[in-house]
């Protein structure tokens, strides 16, 4: 293929790059597409949630263009939520701002904030909505940050391997040079799984103490719950130290998770 220096190397799954994790994807064709713009980038970790035609596809290798290494590795989940339990740091590629209140990055922003996260050891994703109606609000509340490309306001709309590929040229392009964030003292970024875990116990006891109230707010109050603890960058220790002072409250009242 005309610009590929066939003797390199090819991005393998699992490395120090993020990965990229498409959400009800509807064409086959557009997860080759997708393929093929991750591998120009050096990224081979692609994991898919309930793509609409099934898994594999033919129609994705035909359009992978040679990018069928990263088709092959490609793993399947059925929720969002799955997809993300190992991953400690996820961005939510989005045009919208779901009322939601998140650190917002622009492209190249987030790639030294994953490029840093990755450098110490963590690992990291990029979501990516289905092609008609993007990620649905849950799904953008169970991610870090955002990231909104900013395009002509009339036309902002992209494909979604043109978006898979504009986040991953600012991937390959951040230099080594990105200064490390690290947290003082002891303590590694909570996995999502682990986020989740602590979330699903608080809401499950707010809802038997009668704080989902009324019914048709819970899932508003549920996405406010999760941005503001998801926007602490918490660690296990301060999941840890949560599930403590739930537990201390339920055995002050006289309660245990039920």
């Amino acid at each position: 293929m005309a610009g590929t220096d066939k003797s390199k190397a090819a991005a393998q799954p699992g490395g120090s790059a993020p990965v990229v994790i498409l959400v009800r994807p509807q064409l086959g064709e557009n997860i080759g597409a997708c393929a093929r713009a991750m591998l120009n980038c050096a990224l081979g970790e692609m994991r898919l949630v309930a793509p609409r035609d099934g898994w594999p596809n033919p129609a994705a290798e035909a359009m992978a263009s040679g990018a069928v290494s990263v088709l092959e590795n490609a793993k399947v989940f059925e929720t969002t939520q799955d997809a993300i339990a190992d991953l400690n740091l996820v961005l939510a590629t989005t045009a919208r701002s779901r009322d939601q209140v998140k650190d917002a990055y622009v492209p190249r922003e987030a790639a030294s904030v994953m490029k840093a996260h990755l450098a110490a050891g963590h690992r990291g994703g990029i979501l990516f909505g289905p092609e008609r109606a993007g990620l649905e609000n849950d799904e953008v509340a169970l991610a870090d940050a955002i990231v909104h490309v900013p395009l002509n306001p009339a036309f902002a709309s992209l494909n979604l391997a043109q978006a898979v590929l504009l986040l991953g040229y600012e991937w390959y392009q951040a230099g080594d040079a990105t200064p490390e964030q690290s947290l003082s003292g002891s303590g590694e970024p909570a996995s999502v799984k682990d986020r989740e875990y602590f979330l699903s116990r608080l809401e499950r006891e707010l809802q038997d103490g009668g704080f989902l109230y009324p019914d048709h707010l819970a899932p508003t109050i549920k996405r406010n719950l999760r941005n503001f603890f998801n926007r602490a960058r918490m660690t296990d220790q301060d999941v840890r130290t949560l599930h403590g002072v739930v537990s201390a409250l339920l055995d002050k009242n006289g309660r245990s998770d039920g």
